[in-house]
């Protein structure tokens, strides 16, 4: 019973004892039995997830530290990825119902995905990868209008006063949440308001995109939604013969690897998926074993100052 007290992180046991519990189970590499813990809890310590589009980088980058911080907090993770091909997120449910898991994770959720849950008697606790409070789920992410607000806020204390945002498809909540606060903020700054540009998260829409602009565009900067698409736009510029910073700054968003690497180095909001993966598996630990729960959830964003911004070219 101590053992099991020990490994289970129960309060009230005395730091000695824990201490000789755990230097016994090292010389002994123990490990526990998932499936005999399973038997005797009735829990099987498996969290389902179900993933939008799991190619991404975002939803990809999301399922793998969630499945880092499982592994750690001795869960296993099945996964589910959606698609036009694939699974409906009801058939997506109900294959892991089958396995028998505690706590399902939806990852990158189209809104369509969410509203489809809402109609299911899903019968384990639930939680929702977006920014937003939600009156059904549990939410935990990264706090997207606070990371485009330092985006917009950086831009807007350059001296940019007109700036174009290429964003994501909008059935994609993170999407949406950045259209919206890009919106709000540039309001707030007295930015030249003017349609968006609706993207598909691809580097190749990016480039597309830029090498229409066969004059120097008004604007003197673009707010991009994801990184991918940054990278194509500044590769269509230049062979446009444009410069970035010097005639359009760029801000993505993600901070991918090799954001630091590109010409010019992007600025871009970086996005802490280990901490994201962490906070999903806590909070749904804490439901399954009847804790109370924070509602949401929001990580704080951080901006990345390199040269893809400058301020807006003499007029």
């Amino acid at each position: 019973m101590t053992v099991s007290r020990v490994l289970n992180d129960y309060p009230n046991i005395r730091e000695s004892t824990r201490s000789r519990v755990l230097e016994v189970i090292e010389e002994l590499n123990y490990r526990p039995n998932s499936a005999a813990r399973a038997l005797a809890s009735q829990r099987s310590r498996r969290i389902g997830v179900i993933v939008d589009s799991s190619s991404e980088n975002g939803p990809a980058s999301t399922l793998r530290s969630v499945e880092l911080a499982a592994r750690q907090a001795g869960y296993s993770v099945s996964s589910i990825a959606l698609g036009s091909d694939v699974m409906s997120p009801q058939e997506a449910l109900e294959h892991l119902t089958a396995l028998g898991i505690d706590a399902l994770c939806v990852i990158a959720p189209r809104s369509s995905s969410v509203s489809t849950l809402r109609t299911l008697a899903i019968g384990v606790p639930v939680l929702v990868i977006k920014a937003d409070r939600d009156p059904t789920f549990l939410t935990v992410a990264v706090d997207q209008q606070q990371g485009t607000r330092l985006a917009v806020d950086h831009l807007a204390s350059l001296g940019h006063r007109d700036v174009l945002h290429v964003a994501g498809p909008l059935d994609w909540l993170d999407a949406r949440a950045r259209e919206r606060a890009f919106h709000s903020r540039a309001r707030s700054w007295g930015i030249h308001e003017r349609p968006i540009v609706i993207g598909d998260w691809t580097a190749d829409f990016g480039y597309d995109f830029a090498r229409t602009l066969t004059q120097l565009p008004d604007y003197t900067a673009m707010f991009v939604a994801n990184d991918e698409m940054a990278f194509g736009v500044i590769h269509g510029l230049h062979e446009n013969g444009f410069s970035v910073p010097g005639d359009v700054s760029i801000v993505g968003f993600d901070d991918l690897s090799v954001s630091r690497h590109f010409l010019p180095p992007l600025t871009t909001v970086r996005q802490d998926f280990a901490a994201l993966g962490s906070r999903v598996v806590e909070a749904l630990r804490a439901a399954v074993e009847g804790h109370e729960v924070p509602q949401r959830t929001a990580i704080p964003a951080e901006l990345l100052v390199r040269q893809s911004t400058g301020p807006p070219r003499a007029t």
